[in-house]
């Protein structure tokens, strides 16, 4: 179930209905007035949630799944377990996609006053001319909040924490010590597009960040929250200007990046890892704690803890540099000899 801080459940909702919103075709037609109250992906499900299946190489996460019903395509209807209802579709995860937007909504800064009436502030916080603080946030005492910043509803914030102007944080669990610079955006929905019954359409982002103690995210810089699962900072990780970081990495404790990095989703960061800038780094790529990584690195496949890479794509760093040196030679060579 997404958290409830930061989104409202709008369910229950029969089968029947979600069959007639996403194009589904029920399998049992008699399961049409089974209710469900959340999405889910097959791992999280429960018997009130809703999941899909759009590739097989989840059929064993489907097999032990808890859903109560599932999107899948008709050729892979007899893979649910008993109990889970089919709908059948050409789109799982674009029909999931809708239903989740049936399902669930973003809370957002009601209007009415700068700071909502239940925002808890703890003693000391100082709130800047133009910042917004959404109901139910709780910001913790020391904290400094600058001007034209927005803090969700449900945001909780931690203590002698330092966000600057023009910050916006949806969608996150921030610890102490945190400072986020000039124009950040924490928590906003990370990319993710599907096929739907009638083209593309976005998926919702139901996931959170969390910062934890001590780190600094840059002026400029994206953190973006998890599709289902969090995206985590870990502690005194050090992130520079314009990073963009996407939903559902994981980076690790003492980290540094600098500006320019983009990190693509689902990807694992380990403790001590050292990103130069503009290093760019594939979706679903771990690397190694203490890994380093040399400016405008280009990522394609796992790091070994410890190693030090670089290059496009980027290998183990002595490789690359006896490569660039053979590539040099050679076209000096063929300058001198006119070829």
């Amino acid at each position: 179930m997404p958290d409830p801080r930061f989104f409202e459940n709008l369910g229950p909702v029969s089968l029947g209905e979600l069959a007639e919103l996403t194009g589904a075709e029920l399998a049992d037609p008699a399961a049409a007035g089974k209710a469900v109250r959340a999405v889910a992906i097959l791992s999280q499900a429960h018997a009130d949630s809703i999941a899909f299946l759009s590739d097989t190489k989840h059929a064993e996460a489907l097999a032990e799944t808890k859903a109560g019903a599932c999107f899948v395509q008709p050729k892979n209807a007899g893979l649910l377990p008993a109990g889970c209802a089919a709908l059948l579709t050409p789109v799982p995860q674009g029909a999931y996609a809708i239903a989740a937007q049936r399902l669930h909504r973003l809370r957002i800064v009601a209007p009415g006053p700068a700071i909502a009436a239940d925002a808890e502030l703890e003693e000391g916080v100082l709130a800047a001319p133009g910042a917004v603080i959404g109901s139910g946030a709780r910001i913790g005492r020391g904290t400094t909040i600058g001007p034209g910043s927005v803090i969700g509803p449900g945001v909780t914030i931690g203590r002698d924490c330092q966000i600057s102007a023009n910050v916006s944080i949806v969608c996150a669990l921030i610890g102490d010590r945190v400072k986020i610079l000039a124009g950040a955006a924490i928590g906003e929905p990370g990319f993710g597009a599907t096929l739907g019954p009638q083209g593309l359409i976005d998926i919702p982002q139901l996931g959170r960040v969390i910062l934890q103690d001590g780190v600094t995210i840059g002026a400029n810089s994206c953190v973006d929250r998890g599709a289902f699962d969090d995206t985590a900072i870990g502690e005194n990780t050090k992130i520079d200007n314009m990073v963009q970081i996407a939903h559902n990495v994981r980076v690790g404790r003492n980290c540094v990046m600098a500006a320019h990095t983009g990190v693509s989703g689902s990807v694992t960061i380990g403790d001590g890892a050292q990103l130069g800038g503009r290093v760019g780094i594939a979706d679903h790529i771990t690397i190694g704690a203490g890994a380093r990584l040399g400016a405008a690195s280009g990522v394609m496949k796992d790091i070994p803890a410890g190693e030090t890479w670089g290059g496009f794509p980027a290998r183990p760093m002595r490789t690359w540099l006896r490569e660039a040196a053979w590539i040099t030679r050679m076209a000096s060579r063929k300058g001198r000899t006119g070829e």
